[in-house]
Formats: C-alpha cells, structure tokens, sequence
C-alpha cells in the first residue's frame, strides 16, 4: 500500500525553530551593520573582507581605501586623546574591563583603552593604539551601530576616509526594521599590523543564537576608523556559526 504524499513528506527545515531563530539573528546583525555603514539601497556588491592574516599596503589594490597613502599613516603613536600606544600585535586573552550599554549592546571601556572621548551626539572614539584597543574600537562601533539615530554621525566620524565613506554620507537615512532580538558579544579574534586590525567578533543573542562578522579597521589620524567598501557597503555580511569554538570568549552581558 503506498502512502500519500502528505505522510511521506519531511518537514520544511526552514520552518524549524532553530533556522527561525539564527535568520533572526542575522537579521539583526545586518540592520546593525547597515545603521554603522549607511548601506546605499540596492547596492549588495561589496568586497570580501581580508584574510586573518591581511596586511596594510602602501597602494591602494583593487581601489579599497584601506590601503589609501596619506590617510593611512605608517609611524606607530599615541592616539588623538593622548592614550598609549604599544608594540603588541597578538592579544591571547580576553581583557578585563568594565562594561557600559551603548544603545542596546554591552561596550567595554577602559582608561587607558578607550574611548577616551564620547561627544554631545553619544559618539564614542579615540582608542589606544594597541590590538586591545582595536577590539575596544570595533566592539564600541558596534554598540553604537544599534541606535539607528546615531547613523549619519557614525559615518561622519568612525568610518576611514576614502570612496565608501564618501559614499555613505551622500546615501539618504536608512529605514532599518525594528528587531525584538537583542544581540551582545560573546566573543572575539584579532589579527593586528599597526596599521591595520582585522576584528572578527562573535555575537549571542537573547534566544542563544550565534553568528560572527569581521570587522577592518585603520588607524587614521590618531584614531581606529571602521573600513567600507567603496560603495559604502560593508566588507562583510553576518555568517551563521553552530558554537563559539575558535573565538576567546568575553562578554558582558
């Protein structure tokens, strides 16, 4: 007796709870990721982002502006606040930190880290010279990527000059849909040069799924300014990851 096609058919795996839940945590990793780089509507050619291991070159290859000369100083120095710099170019273990709410995600602080200025507009910047301070850097950019009103100012201070900053001041304000998913850092890696840092954070949401996106950023004019693509897109979209094998974990919420 053959059975119907009702009885043989498995379940739509994209109706399951678990896929539900990580789709939703993309979702709101990629309304972040467009608030913090004013993604210009309809434009979804961006680069891939650099290797772990990318280093900063003198010319600009491929027309990315992370390699642009004069914006991209070569000397090693302390940060436009003043806050030192370092030799170091790994960091192995999670720093301790205190922890202040930025929009709706946890962001560390420090002294002697970061950020060692916050402006009227809630903008937070300067940071140390150092991979702890590239980590600091991102994970604040972030943060800040979660309170849609603070978008334009983003762009005008955190992003790296060149072509994709340009672009994104020229693209009208993004409508980015609100999400009941609140997402946090759970935990990060770092590849440094000193004058570039590749972040690849980790993030947990409220209902425990987990994704991770790469984060590149400069040290320009004494600070650490996110990259973007020429078109203003980011370099890299949210991926869906099963656990938090490979990152160190830190967290702080």
């Amino acid at each position: 007796m053959s059975q119907s096609p009702e009885s043989t058919t498995e379940p739509n795996p994209f109706t399951k709870p678990g896929f539900i839940i990580a789709t939703a945590l993309v979702i709101a990793l990629i309304a972040a990721t467009i608030v913090i780089f004013l993604l210009p509507k309809g434009d979804g050619n961006a680069p891939p982002a650099p290797g772990p291991a990318a280093a900063p070159s003198s010319s600009n290859q491929s027309g990315n502006p992370a390699t642009a000369g004069p914006s991209a100083p070569a000397a090693a120095g302390k940060s436009i606040c003043g806050l030192p710099a370092s030799s170091d170019t790994s960091l192995g273990a999670a720093p301790v930190t205190t922890w202040e709410l930025v929009g709706t995600m946890a962001a560390p602080t420090d002294p002697k880290i970061g950020p060692g200025k916050t402006d009227d507009q809630g903008i937070r910047s300067c940071f140390a010279h150092t991979p702890t301070g590239a980590l600091y850097a991102a994970v604040n950019l972030w943060a800040l990527g979660s309170d849609s009103s603070k978008e334009r100012a983003i762009a005008d201070q955190l992003a790296a000059k060149g072509p994709g900053r340009d672009a994104g001041m020229k693209a009208p304000p993004t409508s980015v849909p609100a999400s009941a998913v609140k997402i946090q850092i759970a935990g990060f890696n770092v590849s440094y040069t000193a004058n570039q840092a590749v972040v690849e954070l980790a993030f947990k949401a409220d209902n425990g799924a987990l994704a991770s996106v790469r984060t590149t950023l400069l040290w320009q004019n004494g600070d650490w300014k996110g990259v973007v693509a020429d078109t203003g897109a980011p370099l890299e979209e949210p991926r869906q990851i099963r656990d938090l094998s490979g990152f160190i974990l830190w967290s702080g919420a």
